[in-house]
């Protein structure tokens, strides 16, 4: 038999005092202070015993407030992504709002349909965390005109009513080539990412800045591109095709940046499969500092979003715009870049400097197939 859910007007039948009082005391209002302590704990007492629980559905309607914070994902899966949601799911965790997390799968359909979804729920806000996928979607113009603070972290979203948080892709990209460079790299590959991607573009600008300040030439045919994918996850393969094409390019090479961490993964296997060795014959830095970069032999030399810090900036920065709107005060949205930070690990090392280092023609064409020293 389907059990009657425990009202308000049970715990003060219960407690013998009126419902006001009980509403007063349960919801925290201020004026259960001049309600005896005695009188206080009784009610709370009452209606843990009775099992009490707030109905969520009819406060809502009461106050006009869902206390909802849409959280949209482009791929839970993504390391990238769970850095992230632990960063706005700790912030959120201390509050009274419940995020509602939605995986879109990287398809911009259900991208699209969650957020209509979002805004028939009557979220209060919204979080986007996007992977390299994230375009200008015209959904988000719906949040835009229903005034829904919205914060997107890792892509860059100009409006005036929709906040951007995203690393300072150009100084990454700088950091990663100096370190190189400070360990004695010249002959530096560089793996970027897909060609639309904006993140990949702003840490090659970082790059060949860095590179021209050390009156370094970079070797055009030692710069590849990740192909467009469906996946990002499948920058770990780019990464294992891209050493094996520098490889058998011919071209020497002591050092490669890679776009991301994935992708650096899967170069540190194409070069072992070639029988080199990092960091002694080619060193390997990556991007983002996911959990793996520290468990993997060699660990990896990576420059840190500090991607947690970023999702709790985001979760706060809706949080404060929620009240502000509360408040009926004008929306602020801003573009923040958070600084990186150079993580070193093993995956770096002194450059090496004989004869058979990537790519030079006895790695190339030695014994045993291309890329075998002998």
């Amino acid at each position: 038999m389907h059990k009657s859910r425990v009202t308000l007007a049970d715990v003060a039948r219960s407690a013998g005092v009126s419902l006001s009082t009980v509403s007063l005391v349960l919801n925290d209002k201020p004026l259960a202070r001049n309600l005896a302590a005695a009188t206080r704990q009784r009610i709370r007492v009452i209606a843990e015993q009775l099992n009490y629980s707030p109905d969520a559905a009819a406060r809502s309607l009461r106050s006009r407030r869902s206390q909802l914070i849409g959280v949209m994902v482009f791929d839970i899966a993504d390391p990238y992504c769970t850095l992230i949601l632990q960063g706005i799911q700790e912030t959120l965790g201390h509050t009274a709002m419940l995020p509602i997390i939605m995986d879109a799968h990287n398809q911009r359909q259900q991208f699209s349909r969650y957020l209509g979804m979002a805004v028939e729920h009557h979220v209060e806000g919204l979080i986007v965390v996007a992977n390299w996928l994230f375009v200008d979607i015209e959904a988000l113009r719906k949040f835009e005109r229903n005034g829904i603070p919205t914060a997107i972290v890792g892509r860059e979203f100009p409006s005036p009513s929709i906040s951007s948080v995203l690393v300072d892709n150009e100084a990454g990209g700088r950091m990663a080539f100096e370190h190189l460079h400070e360990l004695g790299h010249t002959r530096i590959a560089v793996v970027r990412g897909p060609e639309r991607l904006q993140d990949s573009e702003r840490r090659w600008h970082g790059i060949e800045a860095a590179a021209k300040a050390a009156g370094v030439k970079l070797d055009r045919r030692l710069v590849l591109q990740l192909p467009e994918t469906a996946d990002p996850v499948l920058g770990y393969a780019g990464g294992y095709e891209a050493a094996k094409r520098l490889i058998a390019s011919g071209r020497r090479f002591t050092g490669v940046l890679a776009f991301d961490d994935l992708t650096a993964f899967g170069v540190i296997r194409g070069l072992h499969e070639a029988g080199l060795h990092v960091p002694k014959d080619v060193s390997v830095v990556g991007f983002d500092d996911i959990p793996q970069a520290i468990l993997t032999m060699p660990s990896l030399t990576t420059v840190s979003q500090h991607m947690r810090e970023m999702g709790k900036t985001a979760a706060v920065h809706v949080l404060e715009s929620i009240q502000a709107k509360t408040a009926s005060k004008p929306p602020k949205s801003f573009i923040l870049l958070h600084p990186p930070t150079l993580i070193v690990r093993e995956s770096t090392g002194r450059a090496s400097t004989g004869r058979e280092s990537a790519g030079s023609e006895s790695t190339a064409k030695g014994n045993g197939g291309p890329g075998r020293r002998r």
